[in-house]
């Protein structure tokens, strides 16, 4: 019995320590399970820290539809690409955001992250500033820095400071019914198109489409009317000091656009109407021209705000001055219109992370492609000629490619090529003077000159 008792005693003694050892692995177990699912939790946790970025754009209203839809696809495919990443749109008015909001946050040291900038002379001014992140290294290393037809206005001392998303030209959209009713093509010659200007008036219409309430709308055609009169390349030269707002040539398209004016060749009161009503005037029929930029042309196609004029508007390039000075085909076309990105961004490497997901959804061939298609911006990288031709869908667009294929030079836009305070000053005082009646050709490019003189001798002190 003992022997019996001794072996159940054995017996027993091994199973409790089975179940002791057996409790202690799995106590042990679950805490390294546990261990590790922390760890992976935390690990996750950690990657997926949410962040923000703000991105400012000007893609607002009606006709900007399309090119809201191209950024907001971007967006969508950077947020899924970088975790944690949320972007907060800012959605601004163009004029307001280069001459309000952006100058203001730059001058307090916090401007949007990503934001519409504004190439020459604003993105040098803010490079010089260190307000603006240098992308050569992040366009170097997508491989798409030669791609772009131009990085000029973007650059500074070598380096890249803003990518431009498009390119934009400018000139006369016209309507083709009428222009067909009355057996015309468009005009080969200045005293050919100042005649129909006066035909257009003795037929109860209005010549040129007009809203002047902001100073660069009618800007554009008093550019390409100095362009034509004093050379293409004059305007470079106001901020060098080898020419003059006071030449004579200027002057004389100063009084050839008060002289249009007053013949009523200009929508009637002007000074007290908006962009929008400028493109409803031309629409509506009242206008039978519009001078205005290569982006207008999307508001025609069908869908859009322009749909009633589908099929029925041609473009064609401001005719040749006789004795005017320089290349008479020239024609304005400038990539100075994209985005910028805060200096501040390099201090945060996911920020830097979002910045290059950004800048390679954006700018690539789809994309422009797209921009051309949907919204009428010329591409600002460059395209292989068959992939452009097949992509034109349109006839605006295949005669607006056309006009500018024929013109042998281009020039930029005059604010991209003078100072600030010229631009202001031309843009908010002296045009609307010229056209109410309140100064004279003479007086007004005195005037320009003064401002000009002054903001040289700034640039030269600042060296």
């Amino acid at each position: 019995m003992k022997v019996k008792r001794s072996l159940i005693l054995l017996i027993s003694l091994c199973f409790a320590a089975s179940l002791w050892l057996t409790a202690c692995e799995n106590q042990s177990a679950p805490n390294h399970e546990n261990a590790s699912n922390a760890k992976g939790a935390n690990a996750a946790e950690k990657k997926a820290e949410p962040f923000d970025l703000t991105l400012r754009h000007t893609q607002v209203g009606k006709d900007k539809e399309k090119r809201f839809a191209i950024l907001n696809d971007v967006v969508k495919k950077v947020e899924a690409e970088v975790d944690g990443l949320t972007f907060r749109l800012d959605g601004v008015d163009s004029d307001v955001n280069r001459k309000e909001k952006l100058r203001g946050e730059m001058a307090a040291g916090n401007p949007p992250d990503i934001f519409d900038l504004f190439g020459s002379p604003d993105s040098v001014m803010y490079a010089k500033q260190g307000k603006l992140l240098d992308l050569t290294p992040i366009i170097e290393e997508l491989g798409i820095k030669d791609k772009f037809s131009s990085l000029d206005a973007f650059t500074y001392e070598g380096k890249v400071y803003g990518l431009p998303i498009g390119g934009s030209g400018e000139g006369f959209y016209y309507n083709k019914e009428y222009f067909e009713k009355k057996g015309w093509k468009p005009p080969a010659t200045f005293a050919e198109f100042e005649n129909m200007l006066a035909e257009i008036k003795a037929d109860g219409k209005v010549p040129i489409a007009a809203a002047s309430k902001a100073g660069w709308i009618p800007l554009m055609i008093t550019n390409h009317l100095w362009s034509r009169y004093a050379g293409p390349d004059i305007t470079a030269k106001f901020a060098t000091g080898e020419a003059a707002w006071t030449d004579p040539n200027v002057v004389k398209a100063f009084a050839k656009h008060k002289e249009w004016k007053d013949k009523g060749y200009f929508t009637e009161g002007e000074l007290g109407l908006e962009y929008p009503e400028y493109t409803a005037q031309f629409t509506s029929g009242k206008a039978i021209l519009m001078y205005d930029g290569t982006w207008k042309s999307s508001v025609f196609k069908q869908g859009e705000s322009g749909a009633s004029m589908f099929g029925k508007v041609g473009f064609f390039n401001m005719p040749p001055v006789e004795g005017g000075v320089g290349d008479q085909t020239s024609l304005m076309l400038n990539f100075n219109n994209g985005y910028g990105f805060s200096a501040a961004v390099a201090k945060d490497p996911r920020k830097i992370a979002a910045v290059k997901s950004f800048i390679k959804n954006m700018f690539n061939e789809d994309m422009q492609i797209r921009g051309l298609v949907e919204d009428g911006v010329l591409p600002a990288m460059k395209l292989d000629a068959s992939v452009l031709a097949s992509s034109i869908n349109d006839g605006l667009m295949k005669e607006i490619v056309d006009v500018i294929e024929k013109a042998d030079t281009k020039f930029p836009a005059f604010d991209a090529l003078v100072q600030a305070d010229v631009t202001s000053e031309i843009s908010n005082v002296q045009i609307q003077k010229l056209i109410s009646g309140q100064t004279t050709p003479e007086k007004m490019a005195e005037a320009l000159q003064k401002v000009q003189d002054e903001a040289n001798r700034a640039a030269d002190s600042a060296k």
